[in-house]
């Protein structure tokens, strides 16, 4: 974090040919109140000093016994190796002492004062998987972020927890909407719900992502650290993209209802499943998470999945962590990756959870992992954002860089070493194939189930018939998630296996669409 903010500073100086303490001020001015605390403090920087320098004479980076000193940028350029950050840093430290034992104050950017209360609902969010703001507990929210509708499907009424998305209608909604699709009262005609009128019998479903990271739709927009496109307006969206764990599940390929803000367009599953029957308003869940490691998602369904099997409607489960099993950031990558014995108790637990959960008549579609030796090869040698203004940061030399730090998203994947990149790919397919089995073999009661391969190749070969390129179907900051593009394209593509494969998973098309349209077009919202 030192780094990524010192380096955007030391460019903002560069292109704008002022002071470091302008550079800075600037900076600070771009970013909206509470936020600025953090870069106020970030006095001790010259313009001769690299980020590297800067982050190691503040403590913010350190170096453990034992382990090597990690740096982004080459050495500084009189020294042709490592030993000249120490020549730097024994420089530089007598400067930044005094700031350094402020820093040293805070444990994190938490203990901020201004910033410890947005921590805490953040804290909460991430053990629960839960919205902060839930007043009934009914696990739908009217508040967009901390978990909120972004998330899940907006609650139309958080006083009262028997209305809520999803819910099989009340009476056929007659006197009021008990499961916020918008679609409630009587024709006065004849008498009849409109609820019961358009949606009866109209196969009616919700779609709930279990997820990592990529489900979430992880994303550190690059204008943050371009510094040629950089004002204020490219920090508007910060204090939102914070509480919602800088995921942007709204734009997501599975539970997408907004138009992106952040390139690209949105399609996914949720809006084609609301437009081929606009009774499946509002019925999305997205229970992803952003951690870096193997990950049980059977406990934590118990209490972050809202599904009633007596009174809801069925759901099409998505079950997707295309990278979670392989990807850590060990040094001894392979020994932490899932094996496929644990896979398959993972995931038949999962499973099992769900059959006692789900309403009958539901399905769940697990998705292979993908092969991530796309990113190395699309990648390694562009520059990063950080690195495009003077062309002295690669992606190579951000993978090393949090490789080095072990905070690498994927050390066996953002890696030179090739023979570790094709064992971290065959393991992958070795999950692929304990998937692909599962769902051929096991049964449920109460929904069935289907396998399919992530569909990355597809996409490529997609968007280059549209004109573009491998590497954009990649996050640009991280180097390593599904870009916009790529989760638009994908949904494509997914939705045309479904439609050719597993027709009954989608329901029919409903043939009232245009009339809910037209009656309810003001109560839809979002």
């Amino acid at each position: 974090g030192c780094v990524l903010v010192v380096s955007v500073i030391e460019q903002l100086a560069q292109w704008h040919n002022s002071t470091v303490k302008a550079a800075m001020e600037r900076l600070c001015d771009y970013i909206p109140g509470k936020y600025q605390i953090t870069c106020h403090m970030l006095c001790c920087i010259d313009r001769e000093m690299n980020a590297d320098v800067v982050c190691h004479s503040l403590r913010l980076c350190k170096q453990d016994p034992g382990q090597p000193l990690c740096h982004l940028y080459a050495p500084p350029k009189k020294e042709k190796h490592s030993s000249g950050l120490f020549h730097s840093l024994a420089c530089a430290r007598p400067k930044c002492q005094i700031r350094a034992k402020t820093f040293m104050g805070f444990s994190s950017v938490c203990a901020f004062p201004l910033l410890a209360n947005l921590c805490e609902k953040i804290k909460y969010v991430l053990r629960n998987k839960l919205p902060f703001e839930d007043f009934d507990g009914d696990k739908f929210s009217t508040f967009p972020t901390l978990r909120g509708y972004h998330w899940r499907g907006r609650d139309c009424n958080d006083k009262n927890t028997t209305v809520y998305p999803g819910r099989r209608p009340d009476n056929w909604d007659a006197k009021s909407d008990s499961n916020c699709n918008g679609i409630w009262g009587v024709d006065p005609k004849d008498g009849i719900p409109y609820e019961e009128k358009f949606c009866k019998g109209a196969d009616s479903k919700g779609v709930v992502l279990l997820g990592d990271s990529a489900g979430a739709h992880f994303h550190i927009p690059p204008e943050w650290m371009t510094v040629t496109q950089m004002s204020a307006k490219s920090f508007a969206n910060l204090p939102m993209a914070f509480s919602d764990e800088l995921d942007w599940p709204q734009f997501s390929e599975i539970t997408g209802f907004l138009n992106s803000t952040i390139g690209g367009w949105t399609d996914s599953l949720y809006l084609r499943l609301r437009k081929r029957n606009r009774c499946n308003h509002r019925d999305l869940q997205n229970i992803s998470q952003n951690v870096y490691f193997p990950v049980n998602i059977a406990p934590y369904l118990s209490f972050s999945l809202a599904r009633n099997q007596l009174l809801d409607n069925p759901a099409i489960v998505i079950y997707a962590t295309i990278g979670n099993d392989v990807c850590n950031g060990e040094r001894d990558t392979l020994a932490h990756m899932t094996t496929p014995k644990e896979m398959l108790s993972n995931v038949v637990q999962a499973l099992r959870y769900l059959d006692s959960h789900l309403p009958n008549g539901s399905h769940v579609i697990l998705t292979g992992l993908v092969d991530g030796r796309f990113l190395w090869d699309n990648l390694h040698d562009r520059y990063h954002p950080l690195g495009q203004l003077n062309k002295d940061v690669t992606y190579s030399q951000l993978y090393s860089f949090l490789d080095c730090l072990q905070v690498s998203p994927c050390s066996g994947w953002l890696t030179p070493n090739e023979t570790l990149r094709n064992l971290t790919s065959e393991r992958a397919l070795q999950l692929s194939n304990v998937l692909k089995e599962i769902a051929r073999s096991e049964k449920f009661a109460n929904f069935d189930i289907f396998y399919m391969d992530f569909p990355l190749r597809q996409t490529a070969e997609e968007w280059r018939k549209m004109g573009g390129e491998p590497w954009q179907l990649i996050e640009p900051v991280d180097g390593f998630h599904p870009s916009q593009i790529a989760a638009a394209l994908g949904t494509a593509i997914t939705w045309q296996k479904a439609l050719h494969e597993w027709p009954q998973v989608l329901g029919k098309e409903n043939p009232f669409n245009d009339q809910i349209e037209a009656i309810f077009k003001d109560q839809g919202g979002y």
